[in-house]
């Protein structure tokens, strides 16, 4: 025992990295086990809309919205998400698939979702990137000067 706190001491450095890495895979555990919110590749996203009726959320910003999207999607970026669910009240237990550029951002609308009281919610797994790039998947452009 004298040894472990020795090596603590001498090297307080490993011991700390040690710590915060335990405390990350143990929030990251934590998070894949508790989520109520699932992931869906783009071919099955894709599957799924055909074969039954989804409302798709794209949380990106309005400008990366403009620039491509899912046929059909709705633009509710994440920065205002909380404000806008009195809006998608009615599709609390609709199957709803949010995307966003990576992955990332459409995790945190999953969380925030979830805790609204929406049941099936489905993140696209990387986003409109793997959408476009992986998967080559159909865009919708919007024309911004069009009035």
């Amino acid at each position: 025992m004298e040894r472990i706190i020795e090596f603590a001491l001498n090297h307080y450095v490993y011991v700390l990295a040690l710590a915060v890495v335990t405390y990350l895979l143990v929030q990251e555990l934590s998070d894949a086990l508790f989520n109520r919110f699932g992931a869906i590749s783009p071919l099955l996203a894709v599957t799924k809309m055909n074969d039954e009726k989804v409302l798709i959320i794209d949380v990106r910003e309005p400008d990366e919205f403009i620039k491509g999207h899912i046929e059909g999607a709705v633009s509710k970026p994440l920065s205002s998400l909380t404000e806008q669910l009195p809006t998608l009240d009615k599709y609390k237990k609709a199957t709803i698939l949010i995307a966003c550029q990576n992955g990332t951002r459409s995790a945190s609308a999953g969380k925030i979702l979830t805790k609204a009281g929406f049941e099936q919610i489905l993140v696209i797994t990387g986003g409109m990137q793997a959408w476009q790039d992986e998967y080559k998947l159909p865009i919708k452009v919007v024309n911004k000067y069009k009035k």
